[in-house]
């Protein structure tokens, strides 16, 4: 399994990292759109859509969503707007998940669910297309945020092996710890420090951008959280097979889901985007 893991990781990263850095921000649109359509699928079913057709009825409607909000990504003040209210909705998130006692198994449809997918599915879209077609170093911004969500994955999962002890919500991820998360963090700030060097931050400035990059990191460990969450919720393993190793779709881009609304929120208000 972890060899699987590492090849399609290897496989995945500069596939991913060249789409950013070399295609056009239009292409780029219908390339996520096309990722976040097999997101959607997955995530009918974490929603209880057992049927193709209301499997097939939520790809449409999730990608229309997407659709309809392109024209909206110039219109700095609504984009502002949903962007706090997108942020605060995972702050609740976050704070329900760290006050759970156990997981209630659910059987059949579950509305709320297919409409936090319709909400985040698509915000994230409009975030990583938002912060790509910003400016000329819109996509290398793009990649400082996979860098922090990477850098946060890998320092966790190394911290916690090493000296994991406390759990973070066992109910949820019984292999995450609050130590883990203390080295996510402090991975994150030397991300951050890059960040802060590339954008040529100074003085109030270079701090915020330390904080954006904690922020950024510590919420990215929030949509991990939650697609467990959904997945427990489902009695299901991974959320697909797309991915030897990986799961599906929605298993590779978790973190992302919490993460790219927070770092382009952070962005609009130090004036980069």
């Amino acid at each position: 399994m972890l060899r699987q893991r590492i090849i399609t990781a290897l496989i995945l990263a500069p596939c991913a990292i060249s789409a950013i850095l070399f295609l056009p921000s239009s292409a780029l649109a219908l390339l996520l759109s096309l990722i976040l359509g097999i997101a959607a699928f997955e995530w009918s079913r974490l929603s209880g859509f057992s049927t193709p057709v209301a499997q097939g009825g939520y790809i449409v409607l999730t990608l229309t969503v997407i659709f309809l909000i392109y024209p909206w990504l110039s219109a700095s003040l609504q984009v502002t707007a949903l962007l706090f209210s997108v942020v605060i909705g995972w702050l609740l998130i976050t704070y329900r998940l760290f006050r759970l006692a156990e997981i209630p198994r659910l059987n059949g449809a579950g509305p709320l669910q297919a409409t936090l997918g319709l909400l985040i599915l698509s915000t994230t879209w409009g975030s990583l297309i938002l912060i790509h077609s910003s400016s000329e170093r819109g996509p290398i911004l793009v990649i400082f945020l996979m860098l922090l969500i990477w850098g946060a994955d890998s320092f966790a999962y190394f911290a916690g092996k090493r000296w994991g002890r406390v759990k973070l919500i066992p109910v949820v991820s019984p292999g995450k710890t609050r130590e883990g998360v203390a080295g996510a963090l402090s991975g994150s700030l030397l991300i951050g420090l890059c960040l802060a060097w590339y954008l040529g931050a100074t003085g109030v400035n270079f701090l915020f951008v330390l904080l954006l990059a904690l922020m950024t990191s510590s919420i990215s460990v929030v949509g991990d959280l939650f697609i467990s969450y959904l997945k427990r919720q489902r009695g299901l393993k991974d959320t697909g097979a797309i991915l030897p190793g990986h799961g599906g779709a929605l298993d590779r881009i978790d973190s992302m889901l919490s993460a790219s609304p927070v770092f382009l929120l952070g962005l609009m208000l130090l004036g980069i985007v």
